[in-house]
């Protein structure tokens, strides 16, 4: 293990550049599931940076302040696709790393050995990586394990698997209905796609051979999808599409939010979250997690579209849209329904699960808060994981918050601080005392009344096919 160590000071004013960077968070594009940031230095005082390489090869970086207040927190990063840039990562944006330094926070965390679906990577570097804040620090009073996006997964796999390593934990857009729902739900959007728009394009959905066998099938899927989005026909099987994805009718917080019935404004945002999907996670990030497991770890056999779309809460606009171009949806879901299904490798189904699907066992208490309008992780993942909190009978230990956003993880720093501060709260009085809208409303506004608090009362519908260990009879069935 090799170290580097530093201390930088700045005056306790906080800067301009902060402010400014703090607006730019609010009012632009979603925030990328690769997007890095690290701690800068902080607004008070001195702090001791410390970057070293676990034995894992794994670089880690943690930024303690003289005046440390006996919490570490340990961040778990987004996303990186395989071969992308890989530093380390303490903290999910600078304005939210230099409010928590300047209130004498610990900010850990590592970049894991590998990019990609390396979430059997991450676990182990990160708990080294508090091992070794530990050896040189010495234990801290309270240890919060918190994370953004796929990092919301890497912190769930913490508290459900390593409980006695922290105190409570802090999932933030996470994927948190595990693994095998994220892709069965990503494969349930492309089978539409490719037997509605391209039934003849022969790409392979699943079994994917290589990255450059991926990138071509997205390219031909995604040339279906742009022509399609220029007829009132594709529109409405787009839509179908998204449907079955959860990808909101808001998704962007740089448009403005459409109205309710407008079905054409909230299936051009869903295009865009479709195209995402199709250039990203459905095939080449597919590929490489197929890699990983040493097979296809989704499937369709056996699932209703039909019945699927009714549960929908996008349903009435899909409906809405078929009726205004003039086509059957009966007659489309009929289609979806006999075209041949994809059959999952149980061998792979089980390793992605091993790693990363979650029976809902929680020890020590999580909250998990996510944007109403997040395209990448729909906001229903928290759904798939409440069930299985409940059937766990560990319901006490989670709460759930919304932030009515669009984007992915698209909050204020000041939100995330007072979601922070609700997870202190529940560690040390053993109750749940503020997780309501108000309450986090008014935690956020005394950690930075600069930015906006937009917590409010919500409640996501049923993941679309939920997964985890807790509900055998949702395992691949043919």
């Amino acid at each position: 293990m090799t170290t580097r160590t530093s201390t930088r000071t700045r005056p306790r004013t906080r800067t301009r550049a902060l402010i400014a960077l703090t607006a730019l968070l609010l009012s632009g594009a979603p925030v990328a599931p690769a997007a890095h940031a690290s701690a800068p230095a902080p607004a008070s005082d001195s702090v001791t940076r410390v970057e070293g390489t676990l034995p894992s090869g794994a670089a880690y970086l943690m930024d303690v302040p003289a005046r440390w207040n006996g919490t570490v927190l340990l961040y778990s990063h987004g996303y990186r696709p395989a071969g992308s840039s890989n530093p380390a990562q303490n903290g999910p944006d600078e304005a939210t790393t230099s409010l928590l330094l300047d209130a004498g926070y610990a900010l850990i965390g590592s970049s894991y050995a590998g990019t990609g679906w390396a979430v059997s990577d991450a676990v182990p570097d990160q708990l080294a990586t508090l091992d070794a804040f530990t050896g040189r620090f010495g234990p801290a009073r309270e240890t919060i394990a918190w994370g953004t996006s796929y990092g919301g997964l890497v912190t769930t796999a913490i508290a459900e698997r390593h409980p006695e390593r922290i105190d409570g934990s802090l999932s933030m857009c996470g994927l948190v209905q595990g693994g095998v729902a994220n892709w069965n739900s990503t494969l349930d959007a492309v089978f539409a796609l490719k037997a509605l728009l391209a039934p003849d394009s022969g790409i392979r959905l699943t079994g994917l051979g290589s990255q450059s066998e991926a990138a071509a099938a997205a390219r031909t899927l995604s040339t279906a999808v742009t022509g399609a989005q220029a007829t009132s026909t594709g529109r409405a099987r787009i839509a179908l599409a998204a449907a079955l994805h959860d990808i909101p009718g808001w998704n962007n917080p740089a448009q403005p939010r459409p109205a309710p019935a407008d079905w054409d404004g909230q299936q051009a945002n869903q295009y865009q979250g479709i195209m995402g999907l199709v250039l990203n996670p459905a095939f080449s990030w597919r590929q490489e997690a197929e890699s990983r497991v040493g097979g296809n770890m989704s499937w369709n056999t056996g699932v209703d579209y039909a019945a699927m779309l009714h549960r929908s809460p996008l349903h009435k606009e899909v409906t809405a849209l078929y009726a205004k171009a003039g086509l059957s949806l009966k007659a489309d879901l009929t289609v979806l329904n006999r075209t041949p299904r994809i059959k999952a490798d149980p061998a792979a189904v089980e390793k992605m699960a091993a790693t990363s699907s979650f029976t809902g066992r929680l020890v020590k208490p999580q909250l998990a808060v996510h944007t109403t309008g997040d395209g990448l992780i729909p906001v229903q993942a928290e759904s798939a994981l409440r069930r299985a909190v409940a059937a766990a009978g560990s319901a006490p230990l989670l709460r759930q918050a919304y932030v009515e956003n669009a984007g992915h993880c698209t909050f204020s720093p000041a939100e995330q601080i007072a979601a922070l501060h609700a997870v202190e709260d529940r560690i040390d009085t053993g109750r749940w005392k503020a997780t309501g809208a108000g309450a986090l409303n008014a935690r956020a506004a005394e950690a930075d009344p600069t930015t906006p608090a937009r917590y409010g009362p919500y409640r996501p519908a049923a993941y679309p096919r939920p997964y985890d260990l807790a509900h055998p009879g949702d395992r691949p069935r043919g």
